[in-house]
């Protein structure tokens, strides 16, 4: 009989243990033992919960118990969860975690520790909720090398962009509706300004190109400025607007981004619509793979953890590889130095300014949408190129295109 614990009884922690009653027999036949929580460790009271006898508010607890072999950690945030992740893992406890901000922070350092005391630190739903993504990149395409990774990461995002398109509801109207679903949290700055995204990407990417993309060097803008003029740009442009998350390899370095991003009704990733997530992965070798399903919510999310922790049941003396270094060198490229297609929206007349807007941006398409001000579509530049064209003319705002 494996025994395991679980840190945090949130929405995650409780669905974990929903998932492993339920499928109980099932999950016993495919890891060959059955799996039963001994501890549940949250701060608060459950004297009334049906599972009143395994809480515990001692983390002791759960340390220095021997028959605990596996740990979920589900408590969010950087502490105590990175305190105890490591005690754990030290201990020579295997541990699970949904924590996106922890595996980006110290993803690096935790699975070093678990190398060196070969065991495992699987973070399946960090990224995409139910969707499966790490182990496929890890197992599936381990024979490939990832040159690229596009993805809409953020459900929420997703949710409020398709509701502009589909419903023309305001961005502040598409939020309270997708609050009021619950979809989003009374707080959703870490949704919509991009902050979700931007840990996911750096996850992600990581994993594939083997050394750590620090997240805080990931140039990162969410969706709160986009407005309907916008939606009616990327229409007459045949295209749609999401939070795009992106990490290309080029000569050894990466150029990674979170921000908002037109792309044309035929791309791929262009009719993912409302809570669903979706990754694009590029390979030399298979060529575009996507991953498609849903980004969070209680079960889904629950049920990569309990797959996570079977893998781990199944492989106690072993480490499972998954692995990514620290690095001191400059890895992630600056964003200026980004190139791409943009959108340029700007103020005034197209026919009063056409000779400067030529002898900057050259002949280019040019649409006005709205009364005061017209939109033309770059060639390939560089950020920072369009930033010193975008000084010359009165530019309103950028938003990025992919083809």
């Amino acid at each position: 009989m494996a025994k395991i614990a679980i840190m945090g009884f949130g929405t995650v922690g409780s669905g974990v243990l929903e998932v492993l009653e339920t499928n109980k027999i099932s999950i016993a036949e495919k890891c060959s033992d059955t799996i039963t929580v001994k501890y549940i460790l949250d701060i608060r009271d459950f004297s009334e919960d049906p599972h009143h006898e395994l809480f515990t508010k001692n983390f002791e607890d759960i340390l220095n118990d021997e028959e605990v072999s596996v740990v979920v950690e589900t408590m969010g945030g950087l502490h105590p969860s990175y305190d105890f992740t490591k005690r754990l893992l030290l201990k020579g406890k295997h541990v699970v975690t949904s924590n996106k901000e922890l595996v980006a922070a110290y993803g690096a350092e935790l699975l070093q520790i678990a190398r060196e005391k070969d065991i495992n630190y699987m973070f399946e739903a960090s990224v995409g909720g139910g969707i499966p993504i790490i182990r496929p990149l890890n197992s599936c395409l381990a024979a490939n090398e990832i040159t690229e990774i596009v993805g809409i990461l953020n459900g929420t995002t997703n949710y409020i962009l398709t509701e502009m398109f589909e419903s023309g509801k305001e961005f502040s109207v598409a939020l309270k509706d997708a609050q009021d679903k619950g979809y989003a949290e009374k707080n959703p700055a870490a949704d919509v300004e991009g902050h979700d995204a931007c840990r996911k990407i750096a996850i992600l990417s990581s994993l594939v190109f083997g050394k750590r993309v620090d997240y805080t060097k990931i140039n990162t803008d969410g969706i709160t400025d986009i407005t309907l003029t916008d939606v009616k740009y990327a229409e007459a442009y045949g295209s749609v607007i999401k939070l795009i998350g992106r990490a290309k390899i080029e000569n050894d370095r990466v150029f990674a981004s979170v921000e908002p991003t037109m792309l044309k009704t035929s791309h791929s990733l262009a009719g993912i619509k409302d809570v669903f997530n979706g990754i694009l992965v590029k390979g030399n070798a298979i060529g575009d793979v996507m991953f498609y399903g849903r980004g969070a919510g209680k079960l889904p999310t629950a049920s990569a953890v309990v797959a996570d922790v079977i893998d781990c049941v199944r492989n106690l003396d072993r480490n499972n590889h998954y692995f990514w270094e620290e690095v001191d060198t400059d890895f992630v490229v600056p964003y200026d130095q980004n190139t791409a297609k943009f959108l340029v929206r700007i103020a005034g007349s197209y026919k009063e300014q056409k000779d400067r807007i030529c002898n900057l941006f050259g002949e280019t398409e040019v649409l006005q949408i709205k009364e005061g001000e017209f939109g033309i579509m770059t060639s390939e530049m560089t950020v920072a190129d369009l930033k010193e064209k975008m000084k010359q003319v009165s530019a309103i705002k950028k938003i990025k295109f992919i083809d």
